[in-house]
């Protein structure tokens, strides 16, 4: 199920949030699962850092609760809401925001016409994993220090695959957070909106100078490879 959040104005860019999920399962995604709910906050921060930007968000709900080997159903999912939103908005750039299975998904799909940017947030990753797909995208990788469900190892060094062919790719530890990205939820909201509005719309990330996620978005956005907030 894909919802369609527009603003008011001009529509300049998309960001498409996925959810994440488990690795096998054929079960039915309700909207009450924690792995949707979780993502909400992230919804509505895109929202409103970007209803003056021209900033569509769109959530995608998954057909299917996994990822279920080489059907990669997910992917399937992400593929066929990026040609709904192409269709509805031809033309215009796609951020791909996707936390665990969906931060998976997104790095799968990144290869449609209209992605530009990636954010995956504690991606699932596993070795073998392609990364040609992101040729001449813009990505961001975030993950807990403490995730136990998925490896903050794993994602360090698949950025580091990625960066001979990526147009950027950033890895951002967050320091002693773990998968649900609860305990300093606000870093990893601003750090994703901050991103798809910097790529997409070109605003500068918000804040001070003193303040800490804006001073590592500045270091993101300059193509510093490797960064801990």
């Amino acid at each position: 199920m894909l919802t369609v959040h527009v603003p008011k104005g001009p529509v300049r860019a998309i960001a498409l949030v996925l959810h994440g999920g488990r690795s096998n399962s054929l079960a039915r995604v309700r909207r009450s699962q924690l792995a949707v709910v979780r993502m909400r906050p992230f919804v509505a921060a895109l929202r409103h850092e970007g209803a003056d930007a021209g900033l569509v968000v769109a959530e995608l709900r998954f057909r299917v609760r996994g990822w279920n080997g080489s059907e990669q159903s997910p992917v399937a999912d992400a593929l066929w809401a990026l040609d709904r939103l192409a269709e509805r908005f031809p033309g215009v750039p796609v951020a791909l925001v996707g936390h665990s299975m969906g931060g998976r998904a997104a790095l799968y799909a990144a290869g449609h016409a209209s992605v530009q940017a990636v954010v995956g947030l504690a991606p699932w990753i596993e070795p073998g994993d392609p990364d040609e797909q992101l040729a001449g995208r813009r990505v961001l990788i975030v993950h807990g220090t403490r995730d136990r469900m998925t490896d903050p190892f794993a994602s360090a060094a698949y950025a580091r695959k990625a960066e001979t062919v990526a147009a950027s790719v950033t890895y951002v530890g967050v320091l002693n957070d773990r998968h649900a990205m609860l305990r300093r939820s606000r870093v990893w909201h601003r750090i994703a909106a901050g991103f798809v509005l910097a790529v997409l719309c070109a605003r500068p990330p918000g804040g001070t100078e003193q303040d800490e996620t804006t001073n590592v978005l500045v270091k993101v956005l300059a193509g510093q490879a490797a960064l801990v907030v």
